[in-house]
């Protein structure tokens, strides 16, 4: 018979308590009704306003809903109470008790602990070393090893995750990293938790299994904020709700207070927002047929036309697959399926990245720091890094036509062509993605494959961002657009092509691309699968 959460929850104080040793549930030792009050919260970054005057409680085993759009400020909320972000206005209590910014490990002292998307797993490492990370106990100076195997085999056991504590952690799938993280939270006496898109990556299966943990965990008394964009899962889970838009947060309810309509129209303001005027597809030639691309579990049959001048959007939801259809056209997915037709010419799709840009047809990934530029060397051998022949005479890279070719390219980009010398690494969100693009535009592609451009920078790198993708369509390039900004996505693109788990579910133009539309497209398709278990 599976163990009690009373059984294995660790006691407040304690490292933990031991299975002869049943532990009280938290709720009886919690000092505060109230696990976590903020009060005016505000943050600014470069450009823009992310947090304004924020006031939010979360109540002692609640599970508290947060949802709003992307850009609403759910991430620096939440970033705020992990430690990993300093407000600039405002303060936080936690159990009656104000909190202090130093570094995120004081906030896991005071028993907060954040699960982001980017899971925090170490992959080298095993299942029971990850899970003891930063924790593990200790007898006469030195790791009890036994004790963390007794430990980690109870809590694998009341979690229902079947784990061996030695398996590597790199080899486990991304539900049971997830699962890990969870129990170094629990074992480590977390009373908070703070859940971001926790089932973004599962399946049916995996889903009922973490809603059974989440009930558990609530009845032994943590409190956990949820967030996601399964609006279904969040009114089901949740006791109360509350909406963020636009850095603020515009209400709390009860979850049977709210209803998906209502909570769309709390998200968008009840503002629909539209594109902004959009070229007839009559005008386009056709530059790009997709056809049948398919990509294992993540991408199923997707096809579509791009025409010279145009962005296309793709708009859905995280694990839609949309970077894995982006990375299939640009060659870094061997073994998609499917054929393209480019200006006319019958091809198969690009079994290497290589391929693709002989073609004319590149991405800028979404990691720009890892997949898109080498950090440790300066601006403008990034920007000559896709092109070096055509700034080389013989075997030799002429210095004057690669200053002169760089400075060029800053221009065009609203990149200062005085920081041409300054590492890559030093340089803000937004320097370094104009990086990625001029790496590109000095190939001159023919079509320009974006996923996430502007995540993570400020207002003003956004709109020269957007200024230089209009220039280039208007200069006959195609472009392919992927956003989790979805009024990004809708303003600036011609058309909206629509995915959820891994399919096309449509293709939206004119006055019908608008957010409300992509949402209840996807929100339709996310019922249908949760209705018949389809992962």
């Amino acid at each position: 018979m599976s163990p009690s959460p009373e059984r294995l929850v660790p006691r407040p104080g304690a490292q933990w308590a031991t299975a002869s040793e049943p532990a009280p549930t938290l709720r009886r030792d919690l000092k505060s009704t109230v696990a976590i009050r903020v009060r005016n919260v505000s943050k600014a970054f470069p450009g823009v306003q992310a947090l304004r005057g924020v006031n939010f409680e979360l109540f002692a085993g609640e599970v508290h809903g947060l949802v709003g759009a992307n850009g609403a400020g759910k991430s620096t909320f939440i970033r705020m109470l992990s430690g990993a972000s300093r407000p600039d206005t405002g303060d936080i209590e936690v159990q009656g008790s104000p909190l202090f910014f130093d570094n995120p490990r004081q906030q896991r002292s005071v028993g907060i602990a954040a699960i982001y998307q980017e899971l925090t797993i170490i992959p080298e490492m095993s299942a029971l070393s990850n899970a003891f990370l930063g924790a593990a106990p200790s007898r006469f100076f030195f790791t009890d090893r036994r004790r963390m195997e007794r430990r980690f085999a109870e809590l694998a056991e009341w979690m229902g995750l079947k784990v061996a504590a030695h398996a590597k952690a790199g080899t486990l799938s991304v539900a049971q990293q997830q699962m890990l993280e969870i129990m170094r939270a629990v074992q480590a006496d977390q009373s908070v938790l703070i859940m971001d898109e926790p089932t973004a990556p599962l399946g049916p299966y995996e889903r009922s299994r973490l809603y059974d943990l989440i009930g558990r965990l609530k009845a032994s008394g943590v409190s956990i904020i949820f967030i996601s964009h399964d609006l279904d899962e969040v009114l089901r889970l949740c006791d109360r709700v509350s909406v963020m838009r636009e850095g603020l947060l515009v209400a709390t309810k009860p979850a049977a207070g709210w209803s998906k309509d209502s909570l769309v129209g709390a998200m968008l303001g009840n503002v629909e927002i539209t594109a902004a005027p959009r070229r007839a597809r009559a005008g386009c030639d056709e530059l790009l047929r997709v056809s049948g691309v398919t990509l294992g579990d993540s991408v199923a049959d997707i096809s579509f036309i791009l025409g010279a001048g145009e962005v296309l959007g793709i708009a859905g939801l995280v694990g839609a697959g949309r970077t894995e259809l982006l990375r299939a056209i640009a060659g870094a997915e061997p073994g998609a399926r499917g054929a393209l037709r480019l200006a006319g010419v019958e091809r198969a799709l690009p079994w290497t990245v290589r391929d693709a840009i002989r073609l004319g047809v590149v991405l800028a990934p979404e990691d720009r720091k890892r997949q898109g530029l080498v950090l440790s060397r300066a601006a403008l051998p990034n920007l000559m890094l896709a092109d070096l022949g055509g700034v080389a005479v013989g075997l030799v890279i002429d210095r004057a036509a690669t200053r002169a070719r760089g400075t060029a390219l800053a221009r065009q980009l609203g990149f200062d062509p005085n920081r041409l010398g300054v590492e890559a690494l030093t340089l803000s969100g937004g320097n370094q993605q104009k990086l990625v693009l001029g790496k590109w535009l000095n190939r001159k592609p023919r079509v320009l494959l974006l996923d996430e451009p502007t995540r993570g920078i400020d207002l003003g790198a956004k709109q020269e961002i957007f200024q230089t993708i209009r220039r280039l369509s208007a200069e006959g390039m195609g472009v392919i657009l992927v956003s989790s900004d979805l009024e990004e996505v809708v303003e600036h693109a011609d058309r909206v092509l629509v995915m959820a788990r891994g399919r096309q579910i449509g293709l939206l133009e004119g006055e019908d691309a608008t957010v409300e539309r992509i949402l209840n497209l996807i929100f339709a398709v996310e019922d249908r699968a949760i209705a018949t278990g389809a992962n």
